[in-house]
Parts: C-alpha cells; structure tokens; sequence
C-alpha cells in the first residue's frame, strides 16, 4: 500500500470512529434516561479515543450502574435501530426539551436563524447536528470505562454533573487492543510512579503546584543543565527576569486584555501587579533597554524563571497540567532576512534533543495566517515562505495548517509521539510582529535607518513540569543511566561488610555518580527488591569475596548478574553508557 492510500484509509477508519463513538454517545443518553427517567443531560461528543455524555443524576453512579447502562447499551444495538436526522425549527425544539434545563440553554446559545436538527434511534431523541452511523449495529465494541465529576459547561460556579466515559471500536480485536494500552497507560501513569519513585508530591495547601522531592529534583535539574549546555553550542544567552511586574506592562503587551482570567494578580502600595505568565514581555523590555545595531542581531535571550497561570481545578492534571512551573523559554530578536538562518538552527537543537530522549519519530505541523492577525499581507507571505523554505531545505514532511497560526505570526509545532503511540506537542518556535509593535523595538539597520526586529518564541521541551510527567510515562520509570535519579545502590550482604559499602559510594560519588549505600539491617534480597521497585539501574551487592578482592557483583535492572567485577571495569562500563546514552 502506497502512503496516499494508507493515509486515505487511515482518515476513513478514524471518520467511522468518530461517527461511532458519537452514536454510542447517543445510546449511553438513552440507557441512562431508561434507568433514571429523572436524569438531566447534557452533551455526549466523541473524543480522540472515545466519548462521554454528562447527566445530573438523582445519585453518585456505582460500577454496578455503569454494568447496567452497559447491558441496556448492548441491547439497543443488537436492534440495529436506524439514526434518523430531523431538522427542526426553534419552537418545536424547545417544547421536544422542555424539561431538560440544559438543552434549553445549548438552544438559547444557538443564534437565530441558524438550523437546529435533532437524530432519533428507537424512542430516543437528541439535540444534535451528528454526524452518526447508519444504525445502532454498526457500534461493533463498546465498553464503559469510569465516571467522573464534570461542572457543567466547565464552569465551577454551575451544577456538578456525571461525566460518564466510554468507548467504542469497530471490531472486539480493536477495542481488546485498546483496553491493553489503558492497562500499560494506567501502570505508567506519572503520577503514580511519582508517588512510588519519590520524585514529586502535591498538597492542598499548594492546588496544582508539585513539590519537587530530591530525586525528583535531580531529574529536573538535569533537564534543564542539559538544555544549557545546548544554549552555550547554539549562542544564547541566559537571562533572568522578576517574578511579578505592574499590571502596566501587562497591558503593554497585551496580555491584560487577552489573558487576564489566567493570570495571578497582588496589589502592593495601592499598585496592581501580575504575577508573570510567560517571560516574552520582560526579554522585550530587556531588549529596548540599549540601542540596537544590525550587527548586533540576533539577540537569544534563554530564561529558566518560573511561571504562574490560573488553570482551574478540573483541567489540572499531575505535571501535565499545573499553576506553576518552568520552561526551556527563548526569544530571539532577529532581522526579517535572518528568520531563515534562526528557525534552521533551532530546528536542528529540537531535533538532537529528541534523539538524546527517544523520540524518534517526528511529526510536524506549519500554522499559517489566521483571519484575523496584525503585520502587512507582505511581511507574513515573507515569513511564511520563510518557514517553509527551512522544512523543505531539511526534507522535515509537514502538515499545512491555514488559518491556524497565531494573531501575531505564523508557527512550526513538532509533535512526538511516546512509547504508547500517544502523541504530545512539545516545540514550537512562533513568529511574532506584534511585540516589537507593542514594545516600539527597534535596531539601526546597515543604511542607518531603524528597523523593527521580529520575535521569534521558541521551546524545545516546553514546560519542564509537563516534559518530566511524559518522559516517566515514555520510560515507565526507568530512566536511561545519564537520567536516573540515584543510578546504583551499594547493598552489603552482612553488617561487617558495611565499611567497604560506605568506600565504594564515596569513591563513586567522588567521580560524579548518583550512588546511595543501604545500611539497613534487612535481608540482602528485601534491599535488592526495593532498588528494583525503585528502578536503580544497578545493584552493588558487596559480601566476605568482595571486600578481600576490592571487588564487587553487579546486579542489573533485568536481572542480569556479573560476579567479581573490579571498580576500574565498573567505572568503564558506567562511562560508556554515559558517552553512548548523550
């Protein structure tokens, strides 16, 4: 099959999901309202690999119940009942809901003049503009899987619904399948391998902002030395910015008006301040601060400082999805003619990052001129060939996105996916027309005239925050060496072999390696079993031969055993897997 066809099937294959999974929807509604003909609802959308519907129900669902809206599911598409569409007018529509609060309100929120339709299967009848399938037999597998608290329309000052989630496949073998990878997602889950690795926590006192426990901090420290070692080869220069600046810059740039809802603010002095979102305004100040020469472009301003942002409490998600955190943020302030040049190399730093992390397929996407946008028609055509003139240059495939880019430049996002097949966006490198604007930036070009800089945002890894959560689940908890938080654990068999533990940890912690030496007195097979739990990569194990030889047994993660190795082959082997692993 050649790549056209495959991606032509694999478009219809994911139509016929989407359209199944919103009938299973439509079924679930029904099976509900038979089981509680007092049952509220609300909306009922597919989703990527699913779908839910929210209902305000007289009780909190038992797994019981959700059993028995499942049978009741599986009884209707046996009927194989047809989907008929029904376009309606207004009035008809709100008396067919008239006892359905919600419903009344998605209508009012419908503007006049604009259709409304309805689909029906059997006796049951919903507000809907589908698509669906043909009948409720061509649901093939379907499968409830939990429930959940929903505000309704995700607003937390509005009722609390019951968000019931579900699934739906075209085959047993795809839903089977599909049950598995939630199996493997559920044991990778970062915030239960945090708990049990001791790399974060989270408390009330702190909503949706993780404490970062020593092991968990010396991973995050690592990520962030790596990227600055990449920032010394790639000429940036690190900056750093305060943490809370007056509301005045804020409406400076923008963000006053646009983003305010997501944004802390504290008022000193009879003075309103924000507590900073994004670093993007505090580099242009830094930027306006001096006069610019041409020759003094491109300006890299790399900032590791630390954000804030109000996500409300039901989007928030372990690190995936916090209030505060960090990011590998960059601005570059660069000439128009140099967009090709900056967009190349930094495309080129992503890259080697994702090999280093094991990402080793890349999926990219060109967001180009929405509607509405600020800058001349020329000035985005220019940067927009720009961009794709480095894709094609690089030989990077990448998908053409109209429309979508940002109001104050085009962008290129890079999508990876993990080692579930679930994809994440984590670069971006965006241009901006709009900031110099706001900030009055400008450099005195080589014929003496001044010049407006472009901006040019860019992240490799993103949030640091959100980057950790989806490395754990990539490896499971079992970073690679240069990563692990204690990368060896000295395990001495008896009581008297304890000092000669103690030597080989300092000697190793002397060249640079994360070792601890457990002098508990527990059985020597309880501290091996707990070093594994911990996923440490390798196993000390010292005893009488050891300590007489000055050598030692190394166990490995996989089980993997060599007796009697000298410290200088250990010392070798940690060494290669350093200089293959970067």
């Amino acid at each position: 099959m050649d790549v056209a066809n495959k991606t032509r099937d694999d478009k219809d294959l994911s139509s016929l999901r989407e359209r199944m999974r919103h009938s299973a929807s439509h079924v679930m509604a029904e099976a509900v309202l038979s089981l509680f003909p007092e049952a509220k609802l609300g909306i009922g959308p597919p989703t990527e690999d699913g779908f839910y519907y929210d209902f305000d129900l007289p009780r909190p669902l038992t797994p019981e119940d959700l059993e028995n809206i499942e049978k009741r599911m599986q009884g209707t598409v046996a009927q194989d009942l047809p989907f008929v569409r029904r376009e309606i007018d207004r009035e008809t529509v709100r008396e067919l809901f008239s006892r359905q609060p919600f419903k009344l309100e998605l209508i009012d929120g419908i503007p006049v003049g604009e259709g409304l339709s309805t689909y029906t299967h059997g006796s049951f009848t919903d507000l809907c503009e589908g698509p669906h399938v043909e009948s409720t037999g061509k649901i093939k597998a379907v499968k409830l899987l939990s429930v959940a608290g929903s505000y309704w329309r995700g607003d937390e000052r509005r009722p609390m619904l019951q968000r019931i989630y579900g699934t739906a496949y075209e085959s047993q073998e795809a839903l089977a399948e599909h049950l598995k990878r939630l199996e493997e997602a559920a044991r990778r889950d970062h915030r239960k391998l945090g708990r049990e690795l001791e790399l974060f926590m989270f408390d009330p006192i702190a909503p949706a902002s993780p404490f970062f426990l020593p092991k968990g901090a010396v991973v995050y420290n690592l990520l962030v030395a790596y990227v600055r070692s990449l920032y010394q080869r790639y000429g940036y220069q690190e900056v750093i910015t305060p943490q809370i600046f007056s509301t005045e810059l804020w409406k400076r740039s923008g963000h006053y008006d646009n983003y305010r809802d997501n944004m802390f603010f504290t008022a000193v002095e009879d003075r309103e301040y924000g507590v900073k979102p994004m670093n993007c305004p505090g580099h242009a100040l830094m930027y306006a601060s001096k006069l610019r020469s041409y020759r003094d472009l491109p300006v890299r301003y790399a900032d590791f400082g630390r954000l804030h942002r109000f996500e409300r409490s039901g989007v928030t998600h372990g690190l995936t999805r916090v209030r505060t955190f960090s990011q590998d943020d960059a601005h570059i302030f660069c000439a128009p003619e140099q967009i090709y040049q900056e967009v190349e190399r930094f495309i080129q730093m992503v890259l080697e990052s994702y090999r280093l992390f094991r990402f080793l397929e890349v999926r990219v996407a060109l967001s180009l001129r929405p509607e509405r946008r600020v800058g001349s028609d020329d000035m985005w055509s220019r940067a927009e060939e720009a961009l794709e003139e480095v894709l094609h240059a690089m030989e990077m495939p990448f998908e053409r996105k109209p429309g979508e880019g940002a109001f104050y430049g085009p962008k290129i996002d890079f999508f990876v996916p993990d080692a579930l097949g679930r994809e994440w966006q984590l670069g971006t490198v965006q241009l901006d027309f709009s900031m110099p604007e706001r900030f009055d930036l400008e450099y005195v070009a080589e014929d003496g005239a001044k010049r407006r800089p472009v901006m040019i945002h860019r992240a490799m890894l993103g949030t640091i925050e959100r980057f950790l959560g989806v490395l754990i689940e990539h490896y499971g908890g079992v970073f690679p060496f240069w990563l692990a938080p204690v990368q060896g654990v000295v395990v001495p068999i008896a009581d008297r072999h304890g000092e000669y533990a103690k030597a080989l940890q300092q000697r190793l912690a002397g060249k640079g390696y994360r070792v601890e030496v457990d002098l508990r007195s527990e059985r020597m097979n309880l501290k091996i079993r707990e070093a594994q739990i911990q996923k440490v990569p390798y196993m000390l194990i010292v005893g009488d031969e050891e300590s007489s030889h000055g050598t030692v047994t190394v166990r490995l993660l996989s089980g993997e055993n060599a007796k009697g190795e000298a410290m200088e082959d250990l010392e070798a082997r940690w060494k290669r897997a350093l200089e293959e692993e970067r």
